[in-house]
């Protein structure tokens, strides 16, 4: 099972989730796939995510969180919380830091919904901040040095010892996603399921 955290200002229609969901869809794995709108409260995102990792755990099956930017910053806490597997694109590896420059009234790039973004928001992003990773085994850190928005050096220091696949160039979206597809639906254990 894979729950897909979307990043700041972001959705489930962004091209990195929705090809994730596509390419599951194909696989016959549709029902192994869950992204939801997250809220703009740090805390009431982990709640939602929390919930449906108890959801998933009672059905029988072991998550993998995979989380883009401000997700991959949730999705390590997470996975230290419940000890999962995490993969990481681009995340954002200092966003009480990094989204200072985002107190105030937003945009979501997909849905064209404003919302505010509050200092207490950026409390609650402190309260959810994983000094060091306790088993960098569990991590998968995929990020491109032309990441225009956080610096790429924070997370390949942040997690060391983790498997870490840098790439040159790109952006922030992580431009090479669908290259790695595949290996990501076998990393959550999926990757023999055929349709």
């Amino acid at each position: 099972m894979i729950l897909y955290l979307h990043g700041f200002r972001s959705a489930p229609a962004s091209i990195k989730a929705r090809a994730l969901k596509e390419r599951m869809v194909e696989r016959g794995l549709a029902e192994r796939f869950w992204c939801a709108q997250l809220p703009v409260s740090p805390r009431a995102a982990i709640a939602l995510a929390e919930t449906e990792i108890a959801r998933i755990r009672a059905a029988g099956l072991e998550p993998t969180v995979v989380g883009s930017s401000l997700g991959g910053y949730y999705a390590t806490w997470l996975a230290e919380r419940h000890d999962l597997r995490a993969v990481l694109i681009n995340p954002a590896v200092v966003a009480p830091l990094s989204l200072e420059a985002y107190v105030g009234v937003q945009d979501n790039l997909y849905t064209g919904e404003r919302f505010e973004f509050t200092r207490g928001h950026i409390d609650e992003l402190r309260a959810i901040e994983v000094p060091t990773i306790t088993r960098p085994e569990r991590f998968w850190l995929l990020v491109e040095t032309g990441d225009e928005v956080l610096d790429y050096r924070h997370a390949v220091d942040k997690y060391a010892g983790a498997r870490q696949t840098v790439l040159e160039g790109g952006d922030h979206g992580f431009s090479r996603w669908n290259d790695y597809l595949d290996e990501v639906l076998a990393y959550a254990g999926l990757g023999d399921t055929r349709p």
